[in-house]
């Protein structure tokens, strides 16, 4: 069975992705297992001395959660089951990083999604796992 990670960001263009790759999904013989990917960034400065670490992993869960919605509730309608994942680090690193630890054969992530350079024609974070995954990437517009 062929296994997709989509890093999900909550961005407009992450949930069309989605909703263009399950139009996408009657190209394939069976459904694929489909992965969902949420990237926490890790918390600036000194917060970790004056939250302890329950509490931090607590914010990451719920922010990540929230942001994972509304591409559950699109593959949800669709009849498609997923995985969800949460993660805190790099973006670029840790979506690579997934998609080499859960053996996906693909990553499909959309050109751009909350990165602070929203003229760039791709966003940062999708060009930089482009050069850095060896896994294909499927880039839906």
């Amino acid at each position: 069975m062929l296994k997709f990670l989509l890093p999900v960001d909550g961005s407009e263009n992450s949930n069309k992705a989605v909703a263009e790759l399950i139009k996408l999904l009657d190209w394939y013989k069976e459904a694929p297992e489909i992965h969902l990917l949420n990237v926490q960034p890790p918390q600036r400065g000194n917060v970790a001395r004056f939250i302890d670490k329950e509490s931090i992993d607590l914010y990451h869960q719920e922010e990540g959660l929230k942001l994972l919605q509304p591409a559950r509730t699109l593959l949800d309608r669709a009849g498609i089951v997923c995985r969800v994942h949460i993660t805190v680090g790099n973006p670029e690193e840790m979506i690579v990083r997934y998609a080499k630890m859960m053996d996906c054969d693909q990553i499909v992530i959309g050109p751009r999604g909350l990165g602070t350079v929203k003229g760039l024609l791709l966003g940062s974070v999708t060009s930089k796992v482009m050069q850095l995954s060896t896994i294909p990437v499927l880039l839906i517009k």
